[in-house]
């Protein structure tokens, strides 16, 4: 357990917060200036580490021990949701003068929503987009980045040698997140019957895995894991890749391991889409409160503290996690940042991945089977067939819930 060094009256409210990796170190820094402005509020911060906090939250809504409030990765929120472990929000959110709906990015805000009813208030966003090396581009015969898959392509083959060992992109195999903000901009969702079946076999899926496939197959992409790749940030530097699509911490990855030299010959840009600007997933974290918290309000009173823009802004300041609100961008730091730029472009233009518990399980079979096709093992209607066939199985259980609510509400 982390805390404030201040020491609780025993009739103050008493917060339990969890945090989900190096979040935690920020908000003791953020906590001080919260009890003072609360005093009657005491917080203590325990922090759980990303590879175990998926099960100690599980565990302890089994055990009836889960803390005040969470943070919580929003394609964990439809679970604590399905086992109605969280607490409602909107009627905080009506009456409060500092969370406001408005100010927003529409599809991280979406994130939070389920069957209609609002159960966190966002955080900070991770959405994907791309570096790249500028100086690569203009030396190819290019003044600036694509802005849909025709130009995207004709720059990846330009910029590809694969007998030098150089690739116009990384897109490591055994990672579903590329694959996956690329899916969103599909005009189709990708499960359909309200999250009853798979939806891969659908026309904008099927172009998707495509484009994504052929890279490789035009030798534009090595088909290597991360692990094969190594240090990605050099490789990038020595002129390896050209592109690389990753989220906003690799901003400071990038200033910290490039030497500054090499500052100047990089940059940032939205994803290009099919026939434009395209979307990139809505990801990131949020703030809940439990059902069984005894001090719902104070807990409330933290939240929005925490969504404050200023203190958005530190927490970027100290992380690089990007905040949710259009005026925590008004910030120094992000504003007159041009490496930031391209993310808050995109971030009003994301899509949230499907609202259903199974989601990630179906993730990772969706990068499991493209590097089958990616291997010449599948074809594209073979993958998405299977794919179908793989949700459809994970589903199976939310089908038979959605079909018998009263014996699944009663159990």
């Amino acid at each position: 357990m982390l805390g404030s060094c201040a020491k609780a009256p025993a009739d103050d409210h008493q917060l339990i917060l969890w945090t989900i990796g190096r979040e935690g170190e920020a908000i003791i820094k953020l906590l001080p200036d919260f009890e003072r402005l609360h005093p009657d509020i005491h917080v203590k911060v325990q922090q759980l580490p990303l590879t175990a906090a998926h099960q100690k939250l599980l565990t302890a809504f089994a055990g009836n021990s889960t803390p005040d409030l969470t943070q919580l990765g929003n394609t964990w929120l439809p679970e604590m949701v399905a086992l109605n472990a969280l607490e409602p929000l909107q009627s905080h959110v009506d009456h409060s003068g500092v969370v406001k709906r408005d100010d927003y990015f529409p599809s991280i805000w979406s994130t939070n929503i389920i069957d209609g009813t609002l159960y966190g208030v966002p955080w900070y966003v991770d959405t994907r987009i791309l570096f790249y090396r500028t100086d690569l581009l203009k030396q190819a015969g290019f003044d600036k980045p694509p802005q849909d898959w025709a130009q995207w392509r004709t720059m990846l083959g330009a910029l590809s040698n694969p007998t030098q060992h150089r690739y116009g992109i990384l897109l490591p195999t055994n990672e579903y997140e590329p694959l996956m903000a690329l899916a969103l901009q599909s005009p189709e969702p990708l499960l359909r019957d309200g999250g009853r079946y798979g939806n891969f076999e659908s026309a904008g899926f099927k172009r998707v895995l495509t484009f994504y496939v052929d890279t490789f197959k035009l030798h534009q992409a090595p088909a290597i894991t991360n692990v094969e790749a190594g240090n990605p940030w050099s490789e990038f530097g020595r002129g390896v890749y050209a592109f690389y699509l990753s989220g906003p911490w690799n901003i400071g990855e990038f200033r910290s391991r490039l030497p500054a030299a090499e500052q100047g010959d990089w940059s940032t840009m939205p994803l290009p889409g099919e026939n434009g600007p395209g979307a990139s997933v809505a990801g990131g974290s949020s703030l809940v409160i439990f059902r069984t918290s005894t001090h719902k309000q104070a807990a409330w009173t933290l939240i929005e503290y925490l969504s404050q823009p200023t203190v958005q802004q530190r927490l970027y300041d100290l992380l690089g996690d990007m905040p949710p609100r259009r005026s925590s961008w008004e910030g120094p730091s992000l504003r007159d940042d041009p490496k930031a730029h391209a993310f808050r472009e995109q971030m009003e233009r994301m899509k949230p991945t499907p609202p259903v518990p199974e989601w990630e399980r179906i993730a990772t079979e969706m990068q499991v089977v493209a590097a089958q096709a990616i291997a010449g093992e599948l074809t594209i209607d073979q993958a998405t067939a299977k794919l179908d066939q793989r949700a459809d199985a994970i589903l199976e259980k939310r089908r038979w819930m959605l079909d018998h609510p009263q014996r699944s509400d009663a159990r």
